[in-house]
């Protein structure tokens, strides 16, 4: 059994309330109106992306949060928690689990060494991960929980327009507790990571991004008009 808070998100929706910089939904306000409409919709679990968002909504609920960071650094491709300095940062927002990129890219830091300040930061640390070779290399490491999140967002992985389900039967296969993560845009989509074995589910873009989900059907418009 993993240990808390990952006992209080077993079986739950986690929802990615994040905006890109540029967006009118990107203030701190914003995400946390969006986080408690996520809330009153029933998410067991919040996934934020910046430490003022961190800690402005664990001001006002108590359930498990996924915190990191999204900062370009000199020499790397690694983008999300990529160095301690922001882990702890992280955890001292008030986050309960850290969330950091675990693929094999070229990194500043080592998976092992992130694991390891967040856990001196006493929270978990989680594993955004795109293949099943990172995740075996993650929880050698230490870390508490993988996360699908980085397939199709490193060279190595499918770039599939449809979650990596693959990944997820052969996390499953391996025994490997995950967090499904990744164009996860449907409820069923979400139903059929849970069947294939996933701790949780996070849901984003779908569900905190309207501007996305605008796009995917003015897309689907232009599309079929072009076609006729």
């Amino acid at each position: 059994m993993l240990p808390d808070p990952l006992k209080t998100l077993k079986g739950q929706l986690i929802v990615s309330v994040q905006a890109d910089d540029g967006s009118p939904l990107r203030g701190t306000p914003h995400i946390v109106a969006l986080s408690r409409a996520a809330l009153l919709g029933g998410a067991g679990g919040l996934r934020l992306r910046s430490t003022s968002d961190i800690a402005a909504v664990r001001a006002i609920t108590d359930v498990p949060i996924i915190g990191l960071t999204k900062q370009s650094h000199p020499d790397t491709e690694i983008y999300i928690t990529a160095t301690p300095d922001e882990v702890r940062g992280v955890a001292a927002a008030g986050a309960d689990l850290v969330a950091f990129d675990g693929t094999d890219l070229p990194r500043p830091f080592s998976v092992a060494e992130l694991v390891r300040a967040a856990h001196d930061a006493s929270v978990l640390a989680m594993a955004d991960i795109s293949t099943l070779a990172e995740a075996l290399n993650a929880y050698e490491a230490g870390a508490d929980i993988v996360g699908t999140t980085m397939s199709g967002y490193t060279p190595h992985s499918p770039q599939l327009p449809a979650p990596d389900f693959e990944l997820m039967a052969q996390l499953r296969e391996a025994g490997l507790p995950f967090i499904a993560e990744g164009r996860l845009n449907t409820p069923d989509l979400a139903a059929l990571a849970q069947q294939l074995g996933a701790w949780a589910v996070v849901v984003g873009s779908a569900i905190t991004r309207p501007d996305h989900v605008t796009r995917w059907f003015a897309d689907a418009l232009r599309a079929e008009k072009e076609q006729h």
